[in-house]
């Protein structure tokens, strides 16, 4: 599909749904409002509530902390799932001893782990950072540890008869056959690396935008809260775009979709 049909069909969607919203809450239908303002609020009153929050500075300081504990999140998760899912990949035995721990790690609830963290590391950046790896860490790991194993027996086999040595096989045989799993986990984890350092800031924090909500929440101001989740969808958006630009610069090489 054409990139600017595309677009519109995306616009149109935001449009319809922030349609059905605004008259939802405004307009009765049978003496009955479909979305009560009182626990949904209006897109206008959202849309006026971000637009104060950017025109007074009050917010830049809450997403300036939000940008932080997400980027060192995702940054350290990434990095140690790509270390380790390639450790794992290569070394079998390695990985078949760990395997059960691992499991075992990955399927212990995150928001349990929060309050541990905040008792370990404090109410500060590093105890959100914690929750935000342990949330991005698994998805990269075991993207890239299905990404090696995933590299074609016969494309081995010809690079070791030209007498390749195990750096040039990381280098030209393994790394790019992960590279598209890394990007695909890396999407994905963008947005769990904003979800842990939210969820961290909305237990116990005294800035961020988890705690703007967590405010809003306490005072019933749904306005508030609307606004709040609004700005980190764009915020995940925005990071998203970022990793789409490096994926696209890295992977030139990958066939793009016809009509795209």
């Amino acid at each position: 599909m054409p990139r600017g049909r595309l677009l519109f069909w995306q616009v149109l969607v935001a449009v319809v749904a922030l349609t059905v919203w605004q008259v939802g809450a405004t307009v009765p239908i049978g003496g009955t409002y479909l979305l009560p303002k009182f626990f949904f609020s209006t897109p206008a009153d959202v849309g006026a509530r971000i637009w104060k929050l950017f025109a007074t500075g009050s917010i830049w300081k809450h997403l300036w902390i939000t940008l932080t504990e997400t980027a060192l999140a995702f940054i350290i998760g990434a990095v140690g799932g790509v270390v380790f899912g390639f450790w794992f990949a290569r070394k079998p035995m390695v990985a078949a001893i760990f395997d059960p721990y691992v499991k075992m790690a990955n399927a212990l609830p995150r928001v349990v782990l929060a309050p541990i963290f905040m008792l370990w590391l404090g109410l500060g950046i590093w105890s959100k950072v914690a929750l935000g790896v342990t949330l991005v860490f698994f998805i990269v790991f075991f993207n890239v540890y299905q990404g090696v194993k995933e590299v074609s027996p016969v494309v081995l086999a010809n690079a070791r008869m030209i007498g390749m040595s195990e750096r040039q096989l990381f280098r030209h045989v393994y790394w790019p056959s992960a590279l598209s799993w890394v990007f695909s986990s890396l999407h994905t984890s963008v947005g769990f690396a904003l979800v842990g350092a939210v969820v961290g800031e909305y237990l116990g924090a005294a800035a961020g935008l988890g705690y703007l909500i967590h405010e809003a929440e306490g005072v019933f101001d749904v306005a508030g809260v609307f606004a709040g989740m609004a700005i980190l969808a764009a915020f995940v958006l925005f990071i998203d775009w970022i990793v789409t630009k490096i994926e696209n610069r890295l992977l030139v090489w990958r066939p793009q979709p016809a009509g795209g």
